[in-house]
């Protein structure tokens, strides 16, 4: 009776790390939400994801979406068609690695999930799978992390300072203001 007990327990403690360490629904890697490639609004507009608290501090420096393709973003950022075309650029050279990297973490939490529902269930295989979907997820925080720079180098210090001042939706957490997310 002990052991089925501690089994429980275990498989319950992994299921919750597991289950808390998701993004909320809808969201994915990339900044700030969905998969990169846009949202696709009506009209060809693009419509943000919600926010997400957990962004990293330097993707929360930066607004949720494609924001360099809204031409009022541009306007406002005083953003020229050549940071425009460098940042598409980009955007469109790490857009697959990322896709790529969002399917990894999803196979092997798929792989995972047999693992945690045995009855009895194998605790060095069980946490070799888990190693491997942390593994995954940062090879796509780092990834997202090296997009996020890309894109950084392109602004200009006029430019970064005006988008750390730009409002955030209701609920948005701030900004990041140095490497320590203030």
């Amino acid at each position: 009776m002990k052991l089925y007990f501690r089994r429980f327990a275990f498989v319950l403690i992994v299921s919750a790390a597991i289950a808390l360490a998701q993004p909320p629904q809808g969201q994915g890697p990339g900044p700030g939400g969905p998969p990169p490639g846009g949202f696709g609004g009506p009209g060809g507009h693009e419509i943000p994801p919600p926010p997400r608290a957990s962004r990293p501090p330097m993707e929360r420096s930066l607004p949720p979406g494609t924001w360099w393709r809204n031409p009022d973003m541009v306007q406002k950022l005083g953003i020229n068609s050549d940071q425009q075309k460098k940042i598409e650029d980009v955007f469109q050279q790490h857009r697959l690695k990322l896709v790529d990297l969002d399917a990894t973490v999803k196979k092997e939490e798929i792989t995972l999930e047999p693992l945690m529902s045995e009855d009895s269930p194998d605790e060095s295989k069980t946490l070799a799978q888990i190693d491997k979907v942390a593994q995954a997820r940062a090879e796509l925080e780092k990834a997202n992390a090296r997009f996020l720079f890309a894109i950084r180098r392109v602004l200009t210090p006029d430019t970064w300072k005006k988008l750390q001042e730009l409002p955030r939706p209701a609920g948005a957490p701030p900004p990041a203001r140095d490497g320590r997310g203030r």
